[in-house]
């Protein structure tokens, strides 16, 4: 079984709402992110993998939480089965200009279409079974009000 590390972004707006992204890959929906590359520090491959899905330059970030363990098992469409280890990151990016006028829709031509989608949803509206199955316990635990750093 393969590890796989991944950097992921938790990025508010001004009303506090998380920015989502619908991936074209699989049609969930999850935080802006992805696998790191060789020679990348984590930080590096959330700050690209950022830019890549959503056009934002990150400006800040913190560590925000760390998931590793069972839970981290994922079972692709085409049967591969990995584990992933998900740093996951508060950060900051300038949303001036760049939210529709629906005032919850990032604008982004993504010429790579992995972005389906790029909303912000307050926690409330999330729905945990749109959620991708491996970050869905990100959003239990934002939910649930859960801060420790290292989470299996």
């Amino acid at each position: 079984m393969k590890i796989i590390v991944t950097g992921g972004a938790i990025i508010r707006d001004n009303e506090g709402r998380i920015l989502l992204q619908r991936r074209s890959d699989y049609g969930d929906w999850g935080l802006p992110g992805g696998g790191m590359n060789a020679g990348e520090s984590i930080e590096e491959t959330m700050v690209r993998e950022v830019y890549e899905e959503t056009g934002l330059e990150v400006k800040q970030y913190e560590l925000y939480t760390v998931y590793s363990g069972p839970r981290m098992k994922y079972k692709y469409p085409d049967g591969n089965e990995v584990v992933f280890v998900m740093f996951i990151f508060n950060a900051r990016a300038d949303l001036e200009g760049r939210i529709a006028d629906d005032n919850k829709t990032l604008i982004y031509k993504d010429e790579n279409q992995e972005s389906l989608r790029l909303e912000f949803k307050s926690i409330e509206e999330i729905q945990l079974e749109d959620i991708s199955t491996v970050q869905r316990v990100v959003f239990e635990d934002i939910k649930n009000g859960k801060n420790t750093l290292l989470r299996t």
